[in-house]
């Protein structure tokens, strides 16, 4: 029995990387004749380089600026001319220096500088996995990094974050690095929104990244202001307003079509020909919920293998679907964590070693 495990990460807890690994070592220490193969994937946020590493991408390390202005340790993957980049890796959440949320002035400014590594590495296509991110400036800092000049009436370089977008007056795109023009640019994004309004970059997601109800507002002008000056019809697009507008940004500038993230990771670790050899996949993240429908890693892997007539499992921290929505979703079962161990606060200090046990179990069911 061959047995494809391609889950993505539980969030705050386990990589994908480590979610693969411990239900390989579960699966096999109950049934040691089963041949397992791990792929870890993504959807377009954290653990997409990871993903991008496990399906034979060389990570190259790259130091730029963070969300907050201070140097931060980052990598791009390559293979060939193609680059991945993860917007979380250089802008995210979690590289704000002791957690704390800069709504105002986060930029994206580091983003822009992996994509210059890549256009250093000789990179053609560049892959943009977004979704994590502390910064909701419109993708102006990505911009600034890749040589746009953002001035104020007085001709003075706006400072970052995205509060400051609401002193622009003039774009200056012509000191662009000239490679932009040769490179090709995808967004890989679970997100939808616009750039501007109720349903927008600053009202949806900004409140998740310490905004309160005045920021909202002053982030929306600005934004609103950004998207005037280079040009408004982009903002409407789906998938401008991800990343805190960042989207907006790859969208109007960098000439970027947007994917579903789940869609390019699939691509890029060549899953569809590995189900072909496949008996089960086994798929899952930290929860399964309504979430997880919208386009979020188990169900973009859920109809892949469906499509190949490969059924799927999942294995979860916790599960908020019912057995019909699971199998509408082509997720045959769900295994929670909960169910070898109990004790929540277990289950949370101690995730791996609850998630290797859940595999042995669910190995012990399989036909022999």
């Amino acid at each position: 029995m061959r047995v494809l495990v391609a889950p993505d990460k539980f969030k705050g807890t386990l990589s994908a990387r480590d979610v693969a690994a411990r239900v390989a070592d579960g699966l096999l220490a109950a049934r040691p004749a089963l041949q397992v193969e791990q792929l870890p994937v993504a959807d377009g946020g954290e653990g997409t380089l990871d993903a991008a590493e496990a399906a034979g991408f060389r990570k190259v390390g790259v130091t730029v600026t963070g969300p907050a202005g201070d140097p931060v340790s980052s990598a791009i993957a390559i293979r060939g001319q193609v680059a991945v980049a993860e917007l979380a890796a250089a802008s995210g959440l979690s590289l704000l220096p002791a957690g704390r949320p800069a709504p105002l002035t986060a930029t994206s400014y580091g983003t822009g500088e992996l994509i210059r590594a890549a256009l250093d590495e000789g990179c053609r296509q560049i892959i943009l996995g977004v979704g994590g991110s502390a910064c909701t400036d419109g993708g102006a800092g990505m911009l600034q990094a890749l040589g746009a000049r953002l001035l104020d009436r007085r001709g003075r370089e706006l400072g970052p974050g995205g509060a400051a977008l609401a002193s622009l007056h003039a774009v200056g795109l012509t000191g662009l690095d000239a490679r932009l023009a040769q490179a090709q640019f995808v967004l890989a994004s679970d997100v939808d929104n616009p750039l501007l309004g109720s349903h927008g970059a600053a009202a949806v997601y900004a409140p998740q990244k310490g905004a309160s109800s005045t920021d909202v507002a002053v982030l929306d002008a600005a934004l609103t202001r950004w998207a005037a000056v280079i040009g408004p019809a982009a903002a409407d697009m789906p998938g401008a307003g991800a990343a805190g507008g960042v989207g907006y940004a790859a969208l109007a500038v960098l000439g970027a079509s947007r994917r579903p993230g789940i869609e390019v990771i699939l691509d890029l670790t060549g899953f569809r020909e590995r189900l072909r050899s496949a008996d089960l996949v086994i798929t899952g993240e930290g929860a399964l919920d309504r979430q997880t429908l919208r386009g979020k890693a188990p169900a973009g892997v859920a109809a892949a293998a469906r499509e190949a007539g490969v059924p799927v499992i999942a294995v979860c921290g916790r599960c908020g679907l019912d057995q019909e929505t699971l199998a509408a979703a082509g997720i045959r079962r769900a295994y929670a964590l909960t169910e070898v161990e109990p004790a929540l606060e277990r289950c949370l200090a101690q995730p791996g070693t609850a998630l290797t046990r859940l595999a042995a179990v669910i190995a012990s069911g399989f036909p022999r």
